[in-house]
């Protein structure tokens, strides 16, 4: 109930921030292009990829609260990575188009509007600083919403530098500074989505999810009072707030009654200290000698226990 009620918040908040900077966007091309200014066109092009990643994020928490079902079991936590990956790159490719503009501009100067450069920028910049408090007070914290903060930050950013350029051009007439600000955003554009990209790339290709090491994991997993061994590990990433795990464990020939409290240990392990709480473990059964030297026979593989924590 309490991540539904986050769920709910973030989708206001990204309605309302999606209106607001659609609305702005039209009002900052129209801005720019009676300006002349390149950066402010090139921040424009910036406000629509994020009026892109705020609907796709508002979409990925729309079917992120759907419940699973009999064809997608583990619900839809990667609707919201990939509209993250989606956004990362519209962010790479709208930084080529600003870096070509750039370099043209810089080879033929332009007189810019200065003024209307400092008050649209510095509008862009209360716009962009209130979603970005919005998204950060809805508490949620999966890779989507930090997509959508980081493109606020990046354009906060970018607003704040032409703000400053158009007070350089205002004091020394040097009108290159326009196309040199736009050169500065499309590298801050590209750096604010490289994290992103190699998250949601990660994430959809299965890899280990972020902050996680095999080797302590199977360290942890040894450590666990009843546990002789541990093989086949795989960790994987279900979304950027849900990890699974499946392993087989080696343990002492034992009924099912006491291999329980193996597992209830194991998951609660898994769970505590790494949040891994989708978890498949098989049970292997080793005979071992009474006098203490060891387990010394395998038995066969009809012997096998599964146990699963949801």
């Amino acid at each position: 109930m309490h991540s539904h009620s986050h769920g709910s918040a973030s989708g206001r908040v990204l309605i309302w921030s999606l209106v607001a900077t659609s609305a702005f966007v039209v009002f900052e091309v129209l801005a720019g292009i009676r300006a002349h200014s390149l950066s402010l066109l090139s921040d424009a092009g910036h406000n629509a990829t994020d009026a892109l990643a705020l609907l796709l994020a508002w979409f990925a928490v729309y079917l992120h609260g759907k419940p699973a079902d009999e064809s997608r079991t583990f619900g839809y936590h990667r609707a919201g990575v990939l509209a993250a990956f989606l956004n990362a790159l519209t962010l790479v490719i709208l930084s080529a188009g600003i870096l070509y503009e750039s370099w043209v501009r810089l080879l033929h100067p332009v007189a810019v509007d200065e003024t209307a450069m400092i008050w649209v920028a510095a509008g862009a910049m209360v716009l962009n600083g209130g979603i970005m408090l919005g998204l950060h007070q809805t508490g949620e914290k999966d890779i989507n919403i930090r997509g959508a903060f980081i493109h606020m930050l990046g354009d906060l950013l970018g607003s704040a530098a032409i703000v400053a350029g158009a007070i350089v051009i205002r004091a020394t007439g040097w009108t290159r500074i326009d196309p040199i600000l736009s050169v500065g955003i499309a590298v801050l554009v590209v750096w604010t989505a490289w994290d992103i990209v190699r998250e949601s790339l990660n994430i959809l290709l299965e890899g280990l999810p972020r902050g996680l090491d095999l080797s302590v994991v199977t360290k942890e997993i040894r450590g666990v009072d009843g546990v002789l061994d541990v093989h086949d590990l795989h960790i994987w990433s279900l979304g950027s707030n849900s990890s699974a795990l499946s392993c087989h464990v080696l343990i002492e020939d034992m009924p099912p009654s006491q291999s329980d409290r193996i597992l209830h240990r194991l998951n609660q392990l898994l769970g505590d200290r790494f949040h891994v709480h989708h978890t498949t473990v098989q049970f292997e059964h080793m005979s071992c000698a009474i006098s203490g030297t060891g387990c010394v026979i395998p038995v066969d593989g009809s012997h096998h226990h599964h146990g699963h924590a949801h």
